[in-house]
């Protein structure tokens, strides 16, 4: 595609940005009770002025976990948002998480509609040193790929990059994945059950540019195309463990630890067993490590995944006028009918 094409995409009327989808990921636990105060106030000074064309939605999506600065309860709410999960039979014993993704998936979607919000931006923290990334599951939606392009000229001194998860709609988990579009914004490092300060900034200062680029779509703004840089994720790698008792039996390597996206050649050290011993990367190709030794996922089994690194091309964009809406609208339901 070339750079220099026009694309144009539908009004981004409904965003919704969510925090404490695992309840020990303080900064967006804060940040969007911060946001719900300013928006109280920013409403009672609008009552008798025009409605804000966008609205945005803030959201604590896992409250009793925040309560108890947990990541769950039960079981992973980000796990929780495949097609099966959503929509396959329910008891009263169901784990409080399955129970809460689908009151989320009626509040912001259903996930897969045209009911469904038009972009969701889920807020979290990791232990490992990965900066600012998005994590989303495509790599050609122009959307996202265009707010983070947006944020890495706005946000130069911040370390930031975008990672896809090559999954499919109906297999997607996550919470972002219940809207039209969606991400989720990852800052780190920043230990689980506390908040750090330049982590916290950070993410207030990319959800803002994030909400200032919708307004500026949506008002008509020619957003011109460009290169991102994206790393699509190969696999998992899990520590070493005991056979017998599947205790881990090594920690990441000292000259691994915090080099998250640095190049990771075959042979480099990888781990350092618990008795001394340099245990060294076996892959066939150099690939590029993340979620380096992140706290939450030793009960998942990972120590690291590893991503390949491409450039993705992404074309200008600009909002479908009132005409283009109708007559994409039109479309639409002509094949809604046929089907």
């Amino acid at each position: 595609m070339e750079v220099e094409e026009l694309v144009h995409l539908p009004r981004l009327s409904r965003v919704a940005v969510c925090g404490g989808t695992h309840g020990n990921e303080l900064s967006g636990v804060y940040l969007v009770r911060e946001l719900l105060k300013v928006k109280r106030k920013w409403t009672e000074k609008r009552r008798e002025e025009d409605e804000e064309p966008m609205s945005v939605r803030m959201v604590l999506s896992n409250p009793r976990a925040i309560q108890q600065c947990r990541r769950y309860i039960n079981t992973d709410l980000n796990r929780c948002f495949t097609h099966a999960s959503l929509n396959g039979p329910i008891s009263d014993m169901a784990p409080y998480e399955i129970i809460r993704s689908r009151e989320l998936n009626t509040l912001l979607g259903p996930k897969g509609s045209q009911e469904a919000v038009d972009l969701v931006c889920d807020l979290h923290n990791t232990t490992a040193n990965m900066g600012l990334c998005f994590i989303a599951y495509s790599d050609s939606d122009w959307i996202c790929l265009h707010i983070f392009h947006h944020l890495q000229r706005q946000m130069p001194d911040t370390p930031m990059r975008f990672i896809n998860f090559d999954v499919t709609n109906k297999e997607s988990y996550s919470l972002d994945s219940v809207g039209k579009h969606g991400f989720a914004m990852e800052i780190g490092p920043q230990p689980h059950g506390v908040v750090r300060s330049n982590i916290y900034t950070a993410m207030r200062v990319g959800v803002q540019h994030m909400l200032d680029w919708v307004r500026f779509f949506n008002s008509g703004t020619v957003f011109k195309g460009g290169f991102v840089d994206v790393f699509t994720m190969v696999k998992n790698i899990d520590y070493p463990r005991d056979s017998e008792t599947h205790n881990i039996t090594a920690a990441i390597h000292p000259q691994l630890q915090d080099r998250d996206f640095c190049l990771l050649h075959p042979e480099e050290p990888l781990f350092q067993t618990f008795s001394g011993e340099t245990l060294r990367y076996k892959g066939n190709e150099p690939l590029y490590p993340f979620f380096i030794n992140e706290c939450a996922y030793y009960e998942k089994g990972i120590a690291l995944s590893l991503a390949r690194k491409r450039r993705v091309t992404i074309p200008a964009i600009r909002v479908q006028t009132a005409e283009e809406e109708r007559r994409a609208s039109e479309r639409g339901f002509a094949s809604e009918e046929e089907e």
